[in-house]
């Protein structure tokens, strides 16, 4: 699973990043974070307020920072269209 934080480097960026990695410990999701700031990446997914969470190329929430529980019930809904248990 790879799991895209979307964002310049505002601290709402850090932020929703942090929370991300909140919500993967202890999920047991083999999962890659990779913060994407460039700005002409974050246009291509049609995003236009960041900082966005996209998980496997779907953007799943954009302008606003979702807490640990929010993002973890993402992941886990984002692991059963794979097919895999969380």
């Amino acid at each position: 699973m790879k799991i895209e934080i979307l964002g310049t480097g505002c601290p709402k960026c850090h932020k929703l990043e942090a929370n991300t990695k909140e919500a993967l410990s202890g999920m047991g999701v083999d999962a890659q974070v990779e913060k994407v700031t460039d700005l002409e990446a974050i246009m291509s997914f049609g995003v236009m307020m960041t900082p966005a969470l996209a998980i496997d190329g779907e953007v799943m929430i954009t302008g606003k920072v979702p807490g640990a529980a929010e993002i973890t019930s993402m992941i886990a809904t984002a692991s059963e269209k794979e097919g895999k248990a969380c």
